[in-house]
């Protein structure tokens, strides 16, 4: 853990990256040393049905969540949101002084016992 959904508007498809998007808070994630490397996961989804403020269809959104695994102190939770959002601001920079883009996130503990995990990334990790 942390996975990191990301949902924007379909208008912003042309005007960010968002598979840069998507690496930059991937990398971020990681720098944090709040989670493994094997537990990071980065996904966006486009949304085509939206409304925004006054209707008006030059406004965007991007909105991410991070889901955390429980146990992490409240110190620790605050430092990742802090540094996860300002990520995303300072690659948004340009955007905002060009198109009209509201930013949200919010960060959301898992309940280990109800969200079982298995796999084998931690194997596959540095091996080409």
């Amino acid at each position: 853990m942390p996975h990191i959904e990301i949902t924007y508007s379909a208008n912003l498809e042309d005007v960010i990256d968002v598979s840069a998007l998507c690496n930059v808070l991937r990398e971020t994630a990681i720098a944090s040393d709040v989670a493994p490397i094997a537990g990071v996961r980065v996904r966006a989804f486009r949304c085509d049905h939206y409304s925004i403020a006054d209707g008006d269809r030059k406004h965007g959104y991007i909105d991410f969540s991070i889901r955390l695994r429980e146990g992490r102190t409240d110190e620790v939770k605050a430092s990742l949101t802090e540094q996860l959002f300002s990520a995303a601001k300072q690659f948004l920079e340009h955007d905002f002084t060009s198109h009209s883009i509201a930013l949200s996130m919010e960060l959301r503990d898992i309940n280990a016992t109800f969200s079982p995990k298995t796999g084998s990334i931690r194997q596959f990790l540095g091996k080409s």
